[in-house]
């Protein structure tokens, strides 16, 4: 109701934008596998993955948004490291899928995903309260798309009942695509490599 409702608000913000092209892992309420998402991104030779999540957490006082890029060392704190690690456990990754999970060893490419984060954790600045103020690195399976940027997206905290209202407007739905519509840009805009090569 939440996450897919702001990423196909996203995808017609990308369709209105001029050499921009948005396809998405799933257009209804079912499950495609971490390992199926990153297929699909390989399929298309997807220059970006974007992966929008609503975050959680037991305590309903936790709150903010993050995004999160994949790291080669190790999560960057404790909760990077559970989140990842609960994630990755809710999918069963066969032999088959698991040759696509070939761990991401470009510096390029993680270095590019944390710029790409930053300029999207920048501008969900501006309307939401941040749960960690800079990009946050943990092994993401979902983030494991050979040779493709990708960021995990942590919209807000839906276990948070402020921004659990927050999360089902659909004028902050509309500012929260807007805001990682402007991080994307903001990031090709200052490295044109991905535009040059589509």
């Amino acid at each position: 109701d939440v996450v897919l409702a702001i990423a196909r608000r996203l995808v017609k913000l990308i369709g209105a934008e001029p050499g921009m092209k948005a396809v998405m892992t799933r257009n209804s309420d079912h499950f495609v596998s971490l390992g199926g998402r990153v297929a699909i991104a390989r399929r298309v030779k997807a220059h970006l993955l974007v992966s929008i999540h609503a975050d959680a957490w037991v305590k309903s006082n936790v709150r903010g948004s993050s995004v999160f890029a994949l790291s080669q060392k190790g999560a960057t704190s404790a909760a990077a490291r559970w989140l990842a690690k609960n994630q990755n456990e809710s999918a069963t990754v066969n032999k088959q899928v698991a040759t696509v999970l070939v761990d991401m060893t470009s510096t390029w490419t993680i270095g590019y995903s944390l710029g790409l984060g930053a300029a999207v954790l920048d501008e969900l600045r501006s309307i939401n309260r941040l749960h960690k103020g800079k990009v946050e690195q943990a092994g993401f399976a979902v983030l494991k798309g050979q040779g493709i940027p990708s960021i995990l997206v942590e919209t807000a905290f839906i276990s948070n009942p402020t921004e659990e209202q927050l999360l089902k407007n659909a004028n902050h739905q509309q500012k929260l695509a807007q805001a990682i519509l402007t991080g994307i840009k903001k990031q090709l805009a200052a490295d044109k490599t991905l535009v040059e090569q589509g």
